[in-house]
């Protein structure tokens, strides 16, 4: 007799052999044999709560939609967003206050630096070597007139003299004065037949023209003519350079003769102003550091100076330079424009042109050149723009 029993229809199986597992032959059990999940267990707060484990207490859990306890928390939160707000606003005035306090010429301090750091940053990289480009003479066109300062009044050309001061054996020159300030230009009230083209800063009414200057500008400027007995210097809009001569410097009084004796250069170039626009000009004259080896910069503190300044002969327009780009072999001392000599408004008899500069920089009706190692006042500095101007 087997001792198998016979199994059992489904209908008569006992309620516990349900749970039992039916071990197949690898051992595992079958999806069906399976264990049910447990069921999720849900927490319920206690009456102390459980702050380690973030559990609120009962009293918390009834509270939490208290119309009371809504309101406190809004209170608490609009208080601390109304101090963030306070606190931004108060980083941001500093922040302003920061950029816009200080005035270095005209231009905030912080700003100011920034010109500074980039200028030095070109020159770094440029080291006042770098050349402009050059073109055919036939793309050459007659240069737009494109300011007048320091050009208002014809001068009588007889009368120009170049004042050089800080030259090397200037004493022992044949054109040495002992104050070369007291040399006096002569202008004529002839209107000049000369178009002014496209200019943008055409002179202004001689009735209006102090207005262009600041009252303190102007009245420290008559205290100075009233104790000197100068003729009136600095009209424009900046005022008189803090780099201008005083009375009494001694230098050289050149003529024109004297500078044209100079190997002569020509030199088509593209001229560009910091308006936007640019033309292609034929210039023509003596290059600067034929000039210079010419007329050598006397050592200050047994070192040579470091810049040149430049103004116009009653000095309502001046400009500095690094000395470095004043021996640039395309700096020109300009007597001919487009074949031809300078006209007054494109500053007859001499003018600068400097084609790794911006146009505020290249000077016209040249007065003085004045080496010197302190850097110079410059007009449109003192307004706001950059000194170094390198393109």
């Amino acid at each position: 007799m087997s001792d198998e029993r016979a199994p059992l229809p489904p209908d008569e199986i006992p309620a516990d052999r349900t749970a039992e597992k039916i071990v197949e032959s690898d051992g595992a059990p079958t999806a069906n044999e399976r264990e049910p999940a447990p069921e999720p267990q849900i927490e319920h707060p206690d009456e102390k709560g459980d702050p380690a484990n973030n559990k609120p207490t009962i009293e918390e859990v009834e509270h939490q939609d208290d119309p009371d306890t809504v309101l406190a928390e809004s209170r608490r939160y609009t208080r601390r967003a109304f101090a963030v707000g306070v606190a931004a606003v108060a980083a941001g005035y500093g922040l302003h206050r920061l950029i816009t306090n200080g005035d270095d010429m005209m231009q905030p301090t912080v700003l100011r630096r920034t010109l500074q750091a980039n200028a030095a940053i070109s020159r770094t990289i440029f080291d006042e070597r770098a050349l402009a480009p050059t073109y055919p003479q036939h793309l050459a066109e007659e240069l737009r007139v494109n300011g007048v300062f320091g050009l208002k009044q014809a001068l009588v050309p007889e009368s120009w003299r170049l004042q050089l001061v800080g030259v090397r054996g200037a004493a022992r020159h044949l054109r040495f004065s002992p104050d070369v300030t007291s040399w006096e230009y002569l202008y004529s009230d002839e209107e000049t037949k000369e178009s002014k083209g496209h200019d943008t800063k055409v002179a202004p009414a001689s009735d209006t023209a102090e207005k262009m200057a600041p009252a303190s500008m102007l009245e420290r400027e008559r205290e100075f003519q009233n104790r000197t007995r100068r003729m009136p210097r600095g009209q424009e809009e900046a005022g008189e350079s803090r780099s201008t001569l005083s009375p009494g410097t001694p230098g050289l009084l050149l003529t024109l003769d004297d500078i044209l004796k100079l190997p002569r250069h020509e030199l088509v170039t593209q001229f560009k102003c910091i308006e936007g626009w640019s033309q292609i000009v034929q210039w023509a004259g003596v290059r600067m550091s034929d000039f210079l080896e010419a007329y050598p910069p006397e050592a200050i503190g047994n070192s040579e100076p470091k810049y040149v300044y430049m103004e116009t002969p009653n000095g309502d327009y001046y400009t500095g330079y690094n000395i470095d780009v004043c021996r640039h072999p395309q700096t020109l001392l300009v007597t001919e424009m487009m074949g031809a000599p300078l006209t007054q408004y494109h500053g007859a008899p001499l003018r600068l042109h400097m084609p790794t500069k911006y146009g505020y920089k290249q000077i016209k009706r040249i007065g003085l050149i004045h080496y010197t190692s302190s850097e110079p006042d410059d007009y449109w500095t003192k307004l706001g723009y950059d000194w170094y101007a390198g393109l």
